[in-house]
């Protein structure tokens, strides 16, 4: 009888052992699948991170890079204004000198004629009363003074006035392109500070997201490191616990029978042993 409970006691023991079994199994494997869905969902937003990142960066190396072109195009225009504007600047020199050295020439020659023609005035009576030389021949009529010098005197004021009239209109203009200059130079000067501070920042920008993929990127590394580990986690676990949870029901129910089948070999050996002692007695 004593060896029947201790076989009894080992089977309940072993069933008890094994249902122990079966939830850690559960248990763990349960916990194993969670763990691994999470950072399978890790791995998706951090790659996602560092897919984000990756477009920013080049998003934002184009930026800088067309910035930079922007700049040396607008740093090219500047320097071949100034060029033109140099070049401008000694046209109107050689303008300008050219309608004062015009200017001067004429008025002194407008000053000779105007001095030849006073004199000739001055002795017209006398020349009109007392002709100068013998009577011109037949045919011929007597000197007179050049009726049309007034009109060459007149012409010769109309081109120094034109003259200066030009050079005052060269002036202005030389005004003109000078503070259209300026104001280019301005603008221009103000359009590359505004694109070098926006390089600044967009490199600023650059380097902390160049930052964040580098961090992003050994943060995947550990995720996949911790996905390998959960995995061999899990395949350890279905190694020690398939066959346990696979068969289960069938060996608890083959125990159970074994246990109830000793418990009747009890009973019937007592039973036995009740009767050998009556008929011992008798």
């Amino acid at each position: 009888k004593k060896a029947i409970d201790d076989m009894i006691a080992k089977l309940l023991q072993d069933k008890e052992g094994e249902i122990k079994q079966k939830d850690f199994c559960i248990e763990e494997l349960n916990t194993n699948e969670r763990e691994t869905d999470l950072k399978n969902r890790d791995k998706e937003e951090t790659q996602a991170k560092i897919d984000t990142l990756t477009n920013e960066i080049e998003t934002l190396t184009n930026e800088i890079d067309t910035l930079k072109a922007e700049i040396q195009s607008l740093q090219t225009n500047l320097k071949r204004a100034g060029e033109d504007r140099e070049q401008e600047n000694k046209d109107f020199q050689e303008t300008v000198a050219d309608q004062r050295a015009t200017v001067k020439l004429l008025e002194k020659t407008l000053d000779v004629l105007k001095g030849f023609y006073n004199k000739k005035h001055k002795g017209a009576s006398l020349a009109q009363e007392d002709p100068a030389g013998p009577p011109p021949p037949p045919g011929f009529k007597s000197y007179k003074k050049n009726s049309g010098s007034g009109g060459v005197m007149g012409m010769i004021q109309q081109i120094i006035n034109d003259a200066k009239t030009e050079e005052a209109e060269a002036i202005q203009a030389e005004k003109d392109a000078q503070s259209a200059y300026e104001s280019f130079v301005k603008d221009t000067n103000d359009s590359i500070t505004a694109k070098q501070d926006s390089i600044t920042d967009k490199a600023d920008t650059k380097a902390k997201k160049e930052g964040e993929k580098t961090d992003a990127k050994k943060d995947l590394e550990n995720i996949m490191i911790e996905l390998e580990e959960l995995a061999n986690e899990n395949a350890d676990l279905h190694k020690a616990c398939d066959f346990t949870l696979k068969n289960f029901d069938i060996r608890q129910q083959a125990r159970d029978e074994e246990v109830e089948g000793l418990r009747e070999a009890k009973a019937a050996l007592s039973g036995a042993q009740l009767t050998l002692l009556q008929r011992s007695g008798a």
